[in-house]
């Protein structure tokens, strides 16, 4: 596992957030989700000004071995995709926390911190799915 950035946030469905300045929130799935689906094939992203609620369907990653949906892990609207996933979903696999990026959101709740995990707790989680 590598080391979990700390400027992010997690969720328990293996996705990160990273408030950006301009108050949107970038969504991708963690590296731990991209090494257990392997090596991928296709990602599936939403329409841009598309309204998503939080816990529902937001995008589609598929991977030789299985397809995965990516949950929203907060409400609001999708401001940007990575439409470099539609040619290059491997970006997934070799930066997840950078180029794999999958969406930008703008919150239309704000964020409940509560609701999702510090790196130290998810980093937790994780070496427990791992025992």
């Amino acid at each position: 596992m590598s080391d979990l950035p700390g400027d992010l946030l997690y969720t328990k469905d293996h996705e990160w957030l990273r408030r950006e300045d301009d108050g949107s929130v970038t969504i991708g799935i963690t590296d731990h989700a991209q090494g257990a689906l392997g090596d991928l094939v296709y990602v599936e992203l939403p329409e841009v000004g598309q309204d998503v609620d939080e816990g529902g369907d937001m995008a589609v990653v598929e991977s030789v071995k299985a397809a995965s949906d990516v949950y929203a892990p907060i409400s609001g609207s999708i401001a940007a995709v990575n439409e470099e996933l539609a040619d290059d979903p491997e970006k997934i696999n070799s930066d997840p926390y950078g180029d794999g990026w999958i969406v930008r959101m703008q919150p239309s709740d704000g964020i409940d911190e509560g609701a999702l995990l510090s790196p130290d707790d998810y980093q937790q989680l994780v070496d427990e799915l791992d025992d």
